[in-house]
């Protein structure tokens, strides 16, 4: 990890330091692996050091491939972490409650038909006769 890297996962990661979820650090995700990861929120965490402005076409695609699995990303630079880790906190923790309801939305939208009883939908309110 680089040192970004470090300060991100031991101060605000690890543990389940951010409203008790989980992330893991370096998940493969199809041919890409992202610095952390959320399964719960579907929520990466990338810290882009200089390289990546190099790589934005790489980023953009890798973003367009993670945005069809329902992955978000959410991108911070190395200088955001080394000289404003405060302010990526709070960023962070409103962020992560906004893809919440994100992901609270999408669930409540489907409605997925029983295989075990005919007729009948489960949704996120329950169930209910189709």
């Amino acid at each position: 990890m680089t040192p970004a890297e470090k300060i991100v996962w031991y101060k605000l990661l690890s543990k389940d330091k951010l409203n008790g979820y989980r992330f893991l650090r370096q998940k493969p995700v199809g041919i890409f692996i992202l610095d952390f990861y959320c399964s719960k929120l579907l929520l990466g965490l990338e810290i882009d050091g200089k390289s990546h402005l190099d790589k934005l076409e790489y980023d953009n695609e890798r973003t367009i491939f993670l945005a069809k699995q329902r992955i978000s990303i959410i991108r911070y630079t190395n200088d955001d972490i080394l000289n404003n880790l405060n302010s990526v906190h709070i960023d962070l923790l409103q962020r992560i409650e906004k893809r919440e309801i994100e992901i609270l939305n999408n669930i409540n939208e489907y409605e997925l038909i029983s295989p075990l009883s005919k007729g009948v939908a489960h949704s996120a309110g329950g169930f209910k006769h189709v």
